[in-house]
């Protein structure tokens, strides 16, 4: 019999991408293993799986939000969907192993797999867990975490330190420069600086950004601006007059090629935080305000605390985003300084560490 893993969770590329390269790294390893992955329906898995070459099964399921809303009222029954989509799907599948990567589906999934007495994994992705991981994890076998001291949130004995997975074209990085400014049609005479909110966008980020459209015309600088696909008119809009400068664009297939492009980056500080660490540029992280326990700012805070980034709240966007910017791009010993720490924080191999781990649980 193949080998049968499930992994489930998503919601953004923050869990997609780390739960696609776990995959990559368990064919490699085991060529002939059947994976399947759980997702919320809707959400950006269930498109970025099938394009990576994976089956993927959908679940009637969201988070709550924090007022009162329609999809808060129909949370219950949403729950309860889950998990007998759940017990259907591992009827069926029969998996040796279930893995959770964090976001709304992986909740019902590894609830179900552990009742049913299938080994399990988590891979939590923050430096602050969130309340799914926290709820799972007297439940499964391992925990791999890309952040020291989470000791206080899961019993220890459990905890692997094994990093976020990253995807291997941004572990490889192997185009020139010039390559990747010549993919954006960018100019080789300016700096770049690179704007990415993660794959959904982000308002206060890209708000902070439209603030200083006349500064980086006046200082010369490019921007490579990832806004997502809600913000992208918006965007475009806002940049009239601009376009020589500015480029706005919705999503970006090659976040390789953007990296390398950049002589600078501004970033949420979710699961990019990884991606980040080993392209190692100067960075400017602006955690969102709206994730549960503010767990971004945390992990922004203990890049900060290593000087290995600087930090810029959405509500400080307006007045001191663009003092951060000038700091990454033309203070020399700022930008050598960020990007000596923020290398030294990168684990390349997380995604094969955690596969070996995953396959420890097989039945013998």
């Amino acid at each position: 019999m193949n080998p049968r893993f499930i992994i489930s969770g998503g919601g953004t590329g923050g869990h997609v991408f780390p739960a696609i390269a776990i995959a990559n790294a368990l064919r490699k390893t085991l060529p002939d293993a059947e994976i399947l992955f759980v997702g919320a329906n809707g959400r950006i898995e269930m498109d970025k799986v099938p394009q990576a070459g994976y089956p993927i099964e959908g679940l009637w399921i969201s988070g709550l939000q924090r007022r009162l809303t329609t999809d808060n009222l129909l949370f219950p029954f949403k729950v309860a969907s889950s998990l007998w989509r759940s017990y259907q799907i591992i009827k069926q599948f029969k998996p040796q192993v279930a893995v959770g990567v964090g976001g709304y589906a992986s909740g019902p999934l590894l609830q179900v797999a552990t009742m049913m007495g299938i080994p399990a994994l988590i891979q939590e992705q923050n430096s602050y867990p969130g309340i799914t991981n926290k709820l799972l994890a007297k439940r499964v076998q391992k925990i791999c975490v890309a952040y020291d001291n989470l000791g206080q949130y899961f019993p220890p004995e459990k905890i692997l330190l094994t990093g976020n997975p990253v995807r291997q074209d941004i572990v490889d990085l192997n185009a020139t420069r010039n390559e990747a400014l010549n993919h954006f049609k960018l100019s080789p005479n300016r700096k770049t600086l690179f704007v990415t909110g993660g794959s959904m966008g982000a308002k206060g980020l890209n708000e902070g950004i439209a603030a200083h459209l006349a500064q980086f015309k006046q200082h010369n600088i490019q921007v490579l601006w990832q806004t997502g696909k809600v913000y992208y008119n918006w965007a475009t809009e806002k940049v009239k007059g601009y376009e020589e400068w500015i480029y706005p664009m919705p999503f970006i297939d090659r976040m390789d090629l953007a990296y390398i492009a950049a002589d600078g980056i501004v970033s949420r500080a979710g699961g990019t935080i990884s991606e980040l660490c080993l392209v190692g540029k100067p960075a400017i992280l602006m955690p969102s305000p709206n994730v549960a326990e503010d767990h971004q700012t945390a992990n922004a805070m203990n890049l900060v605390q290593k000087n290995a980034a600087l930090m810029v709240r959405d509500k400080q966007a307006p007045e001191h985003l663009f003092e951060a910017i000038s700091a990454i791009l033309f203070d020399e010993k700022q930008r050598q300084q960020l990007s000596t720490n923020i290398k030294q924080l990168a684990i390349p191999n997380a995604a094969e560490r955690i596969a070996q781990e995953i396959i420890k649980l097989l039945p013998s």
